[in-house]
Formats: C-alpha cells, structure tokens, sequence
C-alpha cells in the first residue's frame, strides 16, 4: 500500500495512439492507499468480484499488446470508489455488497467522500479523457473506445448463464458487429445488455463516449473464464481481431450523437 500522495489513480499503457482505438478497464485494480488500510475487511475480500473485476487487468494489458492500442487502467478498488458510476450514484461509494458491510465506508463525511473523489475518481476520469483527446487530436477523427468488465457466475444465490455480454445504450456502430463475431461461436451463450443494462447515465461510457458522440462498447466476461492468465490470453486471442475489423469501420470514427436511453444529454 502506499499514501494517497504518492498513490497514482490511473495507470496508462501506452500504444498507438494513431491507430484510432482506447482500451479502458474502470475496475482492473484492487489497491488501496495506505491510510485506508483493508476498509476494516479481512484480506480475503479482495479475492473477491467486491473489489475489483476478476481477470480484467490481464486481459485487458493483452488486449493492448494484441492491438497496439494504449489502454487506461484504473488501479484503485471500487470498494474505495467506483469509477463506473456517476457522481451522485448511490452506489459510488458502498457501504453494503453483495452480503459484505464495508466498515470504512459507514459512516460516509461528506468530506470524506469529496476527498475520494478529488483524490481518485476524478484523477481516473481526467486519464481517459487525456488519451481520448490525444488520440482524436493524432487521428483528427472519434477514437473507437472498449471498455473490459467481467462479472461473477452467480449474484445474490442467482445464476448467470452467460459466457460473455455486451453493454450499450443508443449507439449500435460497434455493438453490432461485436455481438455478430460473438454469436459466431456455438459454444458461447452470449448476452445482449446483460446482466446489466449499459444505459447508465454518469457512468464512464456515458461520461467519456455517449456524451461525446464516440462509437463505443463494453464487455462483460464470466469470471471464472478469464480469472487465470490462459483464459485471459485466450479471450484477447479471441478478441484482438474483432476490434481491429470494427476499427477499420469508417463509421467508428465519426462522431454521431445518438441520446441516451437514461435521458437528454
């Protein structure tokens, strides 16, 4: 652990910035500054999907070698706070997940959550948004931007039946195609906004993408696929080629504002 003024928020591995195309991963780490020692959890909670999207960092730094694209990691664990959810989200920062109290986060001062917030979401935030706009001003076209989750088999004692899925809201440019390449394998039951909605108003993709007018898409894989390094080497090998033929797509560089399913803009 290290103190929160030395702690770095975001981690960027660098790529092409050329090649049009941004990898982000809002829950790859599980670190936490040192003056927040574990939350009051035992350390066996940071196993756990609570505090960070299993085998996302592996893959997603694969990912990024495959395509040659630079990729912003967050190295914080959501139960600190989540990047993934807009500022007044009730659930930014939990004090209760999936059956686990979180003593560091009850009670929650509004000071300390500022603080949060200033110190580390912001911070993250601020990352994607410098590669995003370096890679447009390197281009002078929309970045392509994937977002790589993963999600538990069960939650809450209720099975998931899906291999992998895809979250979106307005913008199909990206979407289509991905859940076409996924839909291609037999083996795989693929879910379409599953199994959550991807119409989240504040959330990184709406923040960075749908607000922008950049063609986007986000992934979710079961855990258990990816949560060693073969199976995370394998997803990427799976992949790398479908993002690099959706990239190629003249139309993911436009911008194209589409609304959002939460709302006007």
């Amino acid at each position: 652990m290290t103190r929160s003024s030395q702690f770095q928020p975001a981690e960027i591995v660098e790529g092409d910035r050329a090649g049009g195309l941004v990898l982000i991963a809002d829950h790859a780490g599980r670190a936490l500054p040192e003056e927040y020692g574990t939350l009051g959890l035992p350390a066996a909670e940071f196993e756990r999907h609570i505090a960070y999207d299993i085998g996302v960092e592996a893959l997603t730094r694969r990912l990024a070698a495959l395509t040659g694209a630079p990729a912003v990691l967050a190295r914080f664990s959501r139960l600190l706070i989540d990047p993934n959810r807009g500022e007044d989200d009730p659930t930014l920062i939990r004090q209760l997940y999936d059956g686990t109290v979180v003593p560091g986060n009850y009670p929650m001062a509004a000071a300390e959550r500022t603080r949060r917030l200033e110190r580390f979401y912001r911070p993250y935030h601020d990352a994607v948004s410098a590669v995003l706009a370096s890679v447009a001003r390197e281009t002078g076209a929309a970045p392509f931007v994937f977002s790589v989750h993963s999600f538990t088999p069960a939650m809450q004692g209720r099975a998931r039946p899906w291999h992998v899925a895809v979250l979106w809201d307005n913008d199909p440019r990206a979407v289509r195609p991905l859940l076409r390449a996924l839909a291609a394998d037999p083996a795989l039951t693929v879910g379409d906004n599953e199994p959550y909605d991807g119409a989240l108003r504040g959330d990184t993709m709406f923040r960075h993408c749908t607000a922008n007018g950049y063609a986007h898409a986000l992934i979710e894989i079961r855990q258990d696929l990816i949560a060693d390094e073969a199976g995370a080497a394998a997803w990427a090998e799976r992949l790398a080629p479908v993002l690099d033929a959706i990239n190629a797509e003249p139309d993911i560089h436009r911008v194209r504002r589409h609304g959002s399913r939460t709302g006007p803009l």
